[in-house]
C-alpha cells in the first residue's frame, strides 16, 4: 500500500513539477515584456506637464511593486522546484509533517501545512503590527523642528 502512494506521490510531484516550469516560463515571459515596455515608453516621453509626469511615477510605482511580486513568485517556484529535486518538496517546513496533497495541488510552491502557515501568517502580522506603532511612536515622540 505504501508503495502505491509513493507511486502515486511521484506522478503527482512530476505533475507539479510541470505546472511549476510553465509558470515560471510564463512569468519570464511577462517579466520580459513589462521590461521591453517600459524601455520603450521611457525611450518615447517626451517633457509633459506636472500632472502627466506625475502619474508617469505612479506607474512606475505599480511597475516596479509588481515586478518585485514577480520577482517574489519567481523565487518561490525556483525554491518549489530545487525541494522537488532534493525529495523535500511537501514536507512543512515548520513541523516536518507532509503538506496535504491537495493544498499543493492548488498552492504547488507551499511552504506550511496549513496550520503552520496560519502561525506563520500571525507572526508576521503581529511584527508588522509592532513595527509600525514602534514608528508612530517615533513620529509622536520626534520634537518638532524650529523654523529660522
Amino acid at each position: 500500500m505504501k508503495g502505491d502512494n509513493k507511486r502515486n506521490d511521484k506522478k503527482i510531484f512530476e505533475e507539479i513539477k510541470k505546472n511549476l516550469l510553465e509558470m515560471k516560463a510564463e512569468l519570464l515571459k511577462e517579466i520580459t515584456e513589462t521590461v521591453r515596455a517600459e524601455s520603450d515608453s521611457s525611450e518615447t516621453t517626451t517633457l509633459g506637464d506636472l500632472f502627466d509626469q506625475a502619474g508617469t511615477e505612479r506607474d512606475r510605482e505599480l511597475e516596479l511593486l509588481l515586478s518585485d511580486r514577480d520577482r517574489e513568485k519567481l523565487m518561490e517556484i525556483e525554491n518549489a522546484l530545487s525541494r522537488i529535486e532534493d525529495g523535500t518538496y511537501g514536507i512543512c517546513e515548520e513541523c516536518g509533517k507532509r503538506i496535504n496533497m491537495e493544498r499543493l495541488k492548488i498552492m504547488p510552491f507551499a511552504r506550511y501545512c496549513v496550520e503552520c502557515q496560519s502561525k506563520v501568517e500571525k507572526e508576521e502580522e503581529e511584527q508588522k503590527l509592532t513595527s509600525e506603532t514602534n514608528i508612530y511612536r517615533k513620529l509622536i515622540y520626534t520634537e518638532p523642528e524650529e523654523e529660522s
